[in-house]
């Protein structure tokens, strides 16, 4: 009897295993057919240029690593740049050097570090950490602002990025989070060991932040941030990230090359890739593993000694994150240390009220709905005039006050978007009302443009995203208000203010030169 059942549950387990394997080899076969009919791999895709590597990182001085990167720029403009077949030089493509999104043709190339140096000894240092795909481009404004305040801004180029997507396709996450250690070493060394010490961190640099303000807890050597200040932060990542090294695995073939790209897109952006390597997505999820893991370990044991304050700025809809890891897997955690949640919320106004998918306003009052918290929780949603206004809970009470914020949502804007918390509505590339005197060759966050699906070479939900935050004034003011710079919208903290101090830096070849 008992032969004959564990002859069954054999059977049955071989069945079990034949089955995933046909599963498996017919999904990489979808796969690899897939990247097959995709668009070729350019030059961008297939070079690679070959960073510090970590040791290095580790070791390296700001010196050193602005020589590799001109080095890693050298070789674009060789190995790509001069190699372009004339159909490839058309048009917008940032690596044509007669386009008009060439990065090297405009008074900054953001794709590179740089250090802002503010007038007279610094009062602090601040450092920027980009996200993923991206350059230190999506953290200028900031980092302006910070620097007017009297702060050394350090924006680093993290690797992988800036130079071409191809640079992606080996990176590992360790990689940037040294990247992260040298730019705080960077930043201590010129501003001294006594100033505030503040950490910006965006989308998958808000990752790192948050592991290094746990390596610095862990690790009295390191210097211990006062204060994170997080957009979009990548504390949790969709399920697909996690299996995107299986998407790849035809690449090992080199007709399916493509496999390894879980996208491959025209690179008309001049600071963010358009590409998307399946090593990326892979890499955000091997990060947000162990960071989530980390501050488990700590809350587990009680290991906050020395946690900084975090200030997060995240949109309900996101996807590219997990809105729902930043409160669950992070706020849910910390301590009652100051900390502070900004949530903006979907547009509640009747005209869209209908178009929303079932459930999505659910988020939001979820969240309310549970206090009291050990951190302060400002909602930013929509009175019924169509104004915003912030639903303010502090940090252990169970009620709620109302604050209007003097801003409004656009009348055609549903929601923000994971790229949009950075960018004013005025900045030249991204914005929704950019400045002309902010020039970076395309107007990206402007378009509003119809037509047949099809016809365009990139897809329109891509077009259609929002890029900009009309609730920047808010952002910027709650940054800046423990910096020294604070004050009510329509004053210093404008996004008109933002752009014009942009107009003033973009040919200031004090502060461009201070990182080169």
């Amino acid at each position: 009897m008992k032969r004959t059942l564990w002859a069954r549950l054999l059977k049955y387990a071989r069945r079990a295993v034949v089955l995933a394997g046909v599963v498996v080899a017919t999904l990489l076969g979808a796969r690899a057919l897939d990247a097959w009919r995709s668009e070729p791999l350019k030059p961008w895709h297939t070079f690679a240029p070959e960073e510090l590597s970590r040791d290095e990182l580790e070791h390296a001085t700001w010196e050193r690593y602005l020589a590799a990167e001109q080095r890693i720029f050298t070789e674009v403009r060789a190995k790509v740049s001069d190699r372009l077949t004339p159909e490839l030089r058309a048009g917008l493509n940032r690596y044509a050097p007669g386009s008009r999104v060439y990065p090297g043709n405009f008074a900054t190339d953001w794709n590179r570090s740089i250090i802002l140096e503010p007038d007279g000894a610094p009062r602090g240092a601040a450092v920027f950490l980009h996200g993923l795909t991206d350059a230190p481009y999506s953290l200028r404004h900031i980092a302006r602002r910070y620097r007017d305040a009297g702060f050394l801004a350090v924006l680093i180029r993290m690797p992988g990025h800036g130079a071409t997507p191809g640079g992606l396709t080996g990176v590992e996450w360790e990689d940037w989070l040294a990247a992260t250690h040298l730019a705080v070493r960077e930043a201590r060394k010129r501003s001294g060991p006594d100033k505030p010490l503040h950490v910006i961190g965006y989308s998958n640099g808000g990752a790192l932040a948050l592991m290094y303000a746990m390596d610095a807890m862990d690790n009295a050597a390191l210097a211990r941030p006062d204060r994170l200040v997080l957009l979009s932060p990548m504390v949790g990542v969709t399920a697909f990230a996690r299996f995107a090294g299986l998407a790849g695995l035809p690449a090992i073939f080199p007709p399916f090359a493509k496999s390894a790209w879980l996208g491959v897109q025209p690179e008309f952006n001049p600071f963010k890739f358009n590409s998307f390597p399946v090593n990326a997505a892979r890499q955000s999820h091997l990060l947000t593993s162990a960071l989530q893991q980390r501050l488990l370990a700590h809350a587990r044991d009680n290991r906050w000694q020395g946690m900084p304050p975090v200030l997060t700025f995240q949109s309900t809809v996101d996807a590219t994150v997990s809105s729902q890891a930043v409160t669950d897997a992070l706020y849910a955690l910390l301590p009652a240390n100051g900390s502070e949640l900004v949530l903006f919320d979907i547009n509640r106004s009747p005209h869209f009220t209908p178009l929303f998918r079932p459930g999505l306003a659910a988020g939001s009052e979820r969240i309310r709905a549970g206090s009291p918290r050990r951190f302060r929780l400002d909602v930013i949603t929509a009175a019924e005039s169509g104004a915003a206004v912030a639903h303010v809970t502090e940090a252990g009470a169970a009620t709620e006050r109302t604050e209007e914020l003097g801003l409004s949502w656009p009348r055609d804007v549903f929601s923000l978007s994971h790229v949009a918390l950075p960018f004013p509505m005025q900045d030249g590339l991204y914005g929704l009302t950019p400045d002309p005197a902010d020039d970076f060759g395309v107007t990206l966050g402007a378009l509003a443009i119809r037509g047949e699906r099809g016809a365009l070479v990139v897809g329109m939900d891509s077009l259609l995203r929002m890029s900009s935050n009309p609730f920047y004034p808010y952002v910027i003011n709650r940054i800046m208000a423990n910096v020294g710079q604070g004050g009510g919208a329509g004053q210093g903290g404008t996004g008109q203010g933002e752009v014009s101090q942009g107009r003033a830096s973009q040919g200031d070849a004090r502060n461009d030169k201070a990182g080169r």
